[in-house]
């Protein structure tokens, strides 16, 4: 499944490659530049300055090498062991390496984003979105950097997928058992 971009993009796109194709695809994004941020608790700095649904990112493989870029609302809980059956995928899935994540998506950990499946141009990964995530008008990702956030409107980021030649996958996610440890 290759696709071309609306304009020429070098592998791996940079940041101002990203947002060149979403411009040249008419779509509006707000950028907010800050510290560098790895995880989602070091993220939350942020709420109150940038608006819509915050989220995190999880580059995954199946035992047979399908990869998986599931993107989710921040704060969802996702049981790791079952969501295998939810995606049809061979046997539980892992988090794909540091490697293979700069090889398929040319974003390094910490910098995982929807955004990246733009470097996916052989169409290996599998782009998921939580059911949870649909809910909001505005979604937030990293422009391929850590060190930005951008936010899209949710029509606007399922145009962008569908252009870079990712059509997602709309699940509702399985979450763990509460087995009074996961408060």
């Amino acid at each position: 499944m290759n696709f071309a971009l609306p304009i020429d993009v070098p592998k791996p796109a940079t940041p101002a490659d990203l947002i060149a194709t979403l411009e040249a695809l008419g779509l509006a994004t707000t950028r907010i530049d800050h510290v560098a941020v790895f995880t989602v608790a070091e993220s939350k700095e942020l709420r109150g300055k940038v608006p819509g649904h915050h989220t995190k990112n999880l580059f995954l493989k199946d035992k047979k090498g399908k990869l998986f870029l599931v993107s989710a609302l921040e704060s969802t809980r996702i049981d790791l062991k079952r969501l295998h059956e939810t995606l049809g995928a061979s046997g539980r899935l892992s988090f794909g390496s540091a490697e293979l994540l700069m090889e398929t998506l040319g974003v390094t950990p910490g910098s995982v984003t929807a955004f990246a499946v733009i470097n996916d141009r052989g169409g290996r990964v599998t782009m998921v979105l939580d059911a949870a995530l649909m809910s909001g008008e505005r979604m937030n990702f990293h422009p391929l950097v850590n060190t930005a956030t951008l936010g899209i409107a949710r029509d606007d980021m399922l145009a962008f997928l569908r252009a870079v030649g990712h059509e997602p996958r709309i699940v509702e996610l399985p979450v763990p058992p509460d087995d009074g440890q996961n408060g």
